[in-house]
């Protein structure tokens, strides 16, 4: 039985998406208003983000646009 583990970034993305859909933030508003969203735990996801690419001023349609989380 083979199972698939889920990279962090997958499950912080569908909390992302659950805000846009809960109408909480916008898909045009930047990734660092997620910031306030999410309290301690942002220092972490914030540098994942970065290792990722993202800037804070990028949208979050762009986060939510990823299709696979994968490490170089």
């Amino acid at each position: 039985m083979n199972q698939k583990v889920m990279h962090p970034m997958d499950k912080f993305q569908r909390q992302v998406n659950s805000l846009v859909k809960s109408n909480i933030i916008k898909p045009t508003d930047s990734i660092w208003k997620i910031a306030l969203l999410f309290g301690d735990k942002w220092h972490f996801w914030k540098k994942e983000l970065q290792e990722f690419g993202f800037s804070m001023q990028d949208p979050v349609s762009e986060l939510l646009a990823v299709e696979a989380w994968e490490e170089d």
